[in-house]
């Protein structure tokens, strides 16, 4: 019976949308098929919908592509397997349909597909866009249109589900409701061929099904094609057990060999170890216990046990394998069981846990958990790259950065699993370059590109973040909107793409150009002008130190770091207008950077025109932008990694630290800057926290961390490319105090692959891997060395 529901979970013949064949009609006409509810519905509040529909085949088909979408989401079933979920994350003006071939499902004679809907309401996720509870499936040609949503589908509001809010986590929670379900309300086996469907009532129709693009008079969901694969499903077990009062649970039943029971009347609680972090749909299967009551805690880490009223001390975590001592805060799902053999809860959304909490007090009647473990979702990237050296704790931080892009890393990217769930554009531009260096798969990437731009407001910025159900403004993001585009363009090309997204690069600077003096310098910029989370004077909630003129150092290096992507961008796939307009304003800023903010006795950039504050991102900024260069530019990153009185960056601005070292340089101190990196594996994190200050940082799950990923790559394998689109490559390592190094990573057109080794004689033994029909370039100490495609041995 476990198998049979493992395989389900398994997605037999789902394919993503893009690798189907998708009839025309699909995406020029109206839909035959209509957007469904059931009956007397709530449009906007939480529910949780069932729809069946029972089909008869004369033989089993080779091939049956249907077309499906559901707001807020939805799980399609058919025959009792599982073979969609989705719809992958939009807004109303893109919202994804999946497209697939349900022919391995299907069988000859009577067939069912079932689907069950929810929507959240006003709980829901704030990443989660809705326009109404509605579901829809369309049949690709006239063959499939047997199974169209109309009214011949059968429905059921599923009364047993609840939403639960979390009674305490500290700080911003985004993520949506958990569930409580009472099984004594529940239909079960409601998605199998012999479930009597009786006395469900008819579906409702809202409206037809409408392609983006084909005008009608119909309001709603304008529906596009899903531009990413479905998410990798994979079974993984907990790891060991941490709390365990009367001994029930065993480590035989938590790898799934055996079952156990808890006698009747009894109140227990166990804390379970995945291990490490994960992003997973909690699975149980259970039968008896009536009206037992199961509940699921999970959480990242543990709290540690404070008598102090102050929250600073209630906040605080401590080792992360640690347990003794500690309290587990979080959001709980709950189950009431029915008292039926074969219970079975699957959380309708995917939980973000390392520790989980289960606590049952049964009534009079034994409950036996048959199983518990969790099926990991993810977006289905492949690690296509590796690091290894003589230094094995480098080959841990990368192991660790790998795994955290990948919890972070769903239908669209996120800054945190456990707490928002939301696409920002900081985050993604370091986790959208993680993929490229570590996987090479390029959708997630462009997806991003493209929602983040879908965000554009009137005025002429992209939101913070996106898709989001409430607006919040970081204009930086916006221009740092511009560098990703740029960072598309550097290792992708695809003029096209890039073309596409250009005039929206010109509204954001046109923005920034309303607050421009006639210096070129900004004063008084609108909304959250977010630069990083430091904690030091002068900076507020993130925001870089202001002027008393309402100036900033740090908004003007990052308006001018976006002028120069942006003069790259048109120069090779713009217009002739816009590059001489950039040209000139990039030399303005400069001299009024220079001007306003430098300081001949300190030798920095300051932060304010007052010049009495100095931080690591200014004058990173500075290095990077090309305003201060050569041997200025050496002596300046020299002096910021040293001079302890000025603001450090945090573990998300080090990305823009990291490269200014090696701009100017100093890339063999790289290896000497990750002790943030090191304080996070000695604290047991398996996954990077969003703060420098571990012991209370809020999600210990923030990929903006990860750039160690790339770096160990482009800075110390000193992999990057040369030219536009990775036509050249160019290899300039930087190996520090390494003996040894080496690694890949994938090319558009293959692999590259390095090795370093220092012989007896202090002598590099290099080895360079260039895919077919590409060529670069390695330097090394100022010189060069042609490389051509295939094998290039020499020795340093």
């Amino acid at each position: 019976m476990r198998k049979l529901i493992l395989l389900g979970f398994c997605i037999l013949g789902l394919l993503p949308a893009h690798s189907q064949q998708i009839n025309a009609d699909i995406l020029q006409k109206k839909w035959n098929a209509y957007w469904i509810t059931a009956p007397n519905a709530s449009l906007h509040e939480y529910g949780v919908y069932h729809f069946r529909k029972t089909i008869t085949l004369a033989a089993k088909p080779s091939s049956f592509i249907v077309h499906v979408s559901g707001d807020n989401r939805y799980k399609l079933y058919v025959n009792g397997k599982m073979a969609s979920f989705g719809p992958a994350r939009g807004d109303i003006y893109h919202w994804n349909f999946e497209t697939i071939d349900i022919a391995p499902f299907l069988n000859e004679g009577n067939n069912v597909l079932a689907a069950v809907v929810w929507n959240f309401g006003e709980e829901r996720q704030e990443a989660q866009i809705s326009w109404q509870t509605g579901f829809i499936l369309q049949g690709n040609t006239e063959a499939e249109k047997i199974v169209n949503t109309n009214n011949t589908w059968k429905c059921f509001i599923n009364k047993a589900y609840s939403p639960l809010q979390p009674l305490l986590v500290y700080s911003y929670y985004a993520a949506g409701p958990t569930e409580r379900i009472d099984y004594n309300l529940y239909p079960t086996d409601w998605t199998g061929i012999s479930f009597n469907d009786t006395d469900w009532p008819k579906s409702t129709h809202i409206s037809t099904g409408l392609p983006k693009g084909v005008f009608d008079f119909t309001l709603g969901w304008m529906l596009v094609p899903r531009p990413i694969p479905q998410m990798e499903l994979k079974k993984e077990n907990f790891a060991a057990v941490k709390t365990n009062p009367g001994n029930y649970f065993t480590l035989d039943f938590l790898a799934g060999n055996t079952s156990i029971t808890i006698p009747a009347n009894s109140n227990i609680t166990v804390l379970l170890d995945r291990g490490k972090l994960t992003t997973a749909y909690p699975v149980l299967e259970f039968s008896k216990g009536k009206n037992a009551d199961i509940q699921l805690a999970y959480a990242e880490a543990l709290y540690l046990i404070e008598n102090s009223k102050d929250w600073r001390a209630e906040t605080q975590k401590g080792n992360r394998n640690e347990v003794e001592g500690k309290r587990l805060v979080g959001v709980t799902d709950e189950l009431i069981s029915n008292g039926n053999n074969q219970q079975r809860f699957e959380s309708l959304m995917w939980r973000t846990y390392r520790y989980v909490k289960v606590t049952i007090t049964t009534q009079d009647e034994p409950l036996t958990l048959n199983a518990l473990y969790g099926i990991f979702e993810g977006y289905p990237f492949s690690l296509n790259a590796s690091f290894t050296s003589n230094n094995p704790v480098l080959t841990d931080i990368f192991t660790t950065g790998w795994h955290t892009a990948r919890l972070d890393a769903h239908e669209t990217y996120m800054d945190c699993p456990y707490y928002e769930q939301l696409q920002y554009g900081g985050d993604t531009r370091i986790q959208a370059l993680v993929s490229l260096y570590n996987s090479g798969d390029d959708r997630l990437m462009r997806n991003a590109i493209e929602q983040l731009r879908n965000s554009l407001m009137p005025e002429g910025i992209t939101l913070s973040r996106f898709p989001t159900a409430h607006a919040q403004e970081i204009p930086t993001f916006s221009l740092i909107w511009i560098s990703m585009l740029h960072d598309y363009w550097i290792y992708r090309g695809d003029s096209a793409f890039i073309q596409k997204q250009l005039p929206v690069a010109r509204m954001i600077l046109h923005y920034f150009e309303q607050y421009q003096q006639a210096d070129g310098s900004l004063k008084k910029s609108p909304y959250w002008n977010f630069t990083d989370w430091v904690d030091d004077k002068g900076w507020n909630a993130g925001v870089a130190p202001i002027g008393k003129d309402g100036s900033s150092a740090a908004l003007d290096l990052q308006l001018l770091m976006a002028y120069q992507s942006a003069l790259d961008l048109e120069t090779q796939n713009g217009l002739p207008d816009f590059i001489q307009r950039y040209s000139g304003k990039i030399k303005q800023l400069k001299n009024s950077i220079t001007i306003n903010y430098w300081n001949s006795e300190k030798m920095m950039f300051s932060d304010t025109k007052e010049k009495q504050l100095y931080s690591q991102h200014c004058n990173s900024l500075a290095i990077l932008t090309n305003t201060i260069t050569g041997t200025k530019a050496t002596l300046l990153a020299r002096k910021i990694i040293t001079d302890t009185g000025i603001s450090k960056a945090t573990i998300y601005f080090r990305y823009y630290l990291h490269q200014a070292m090696a701009k100017a340089g100093l890339g063999n101190e790289y290896l000497n800057m990750l002790d943030k990196w090191k304080e996070d594996l000695a604290m047991g994190l398996t996954t990077w926290a969003e703060m420098d200050d571990v012991n209370r940082s809020r999600s210990d799950c923030h990929a903006w961390g990860s750039s160690p990923n790339i770096e160990l790559l482009r800075i110390v394998l000193g992999i990057d490319a040369a030219t536009p689109g990775f036509a050249k490559v160019k290899i300039e390592p930087h190996l520090g105090n390494l003996t040894n190094a080496s690694g890949n990573m994938p090319h558009p057109k293959g692999q590259i692959a390095v090795s370093y080794s220092k012989n007896t004689n202090g002598k590099w033994n290099c080895l360079i891997q260039l895919p077919e029909t590409i060529n670069g370039v390695f330097i090394w100490q100022g010189k060069s060395i042609s490389l051509h495609a295939g094998t290039n041995t020499f020795i340093l």
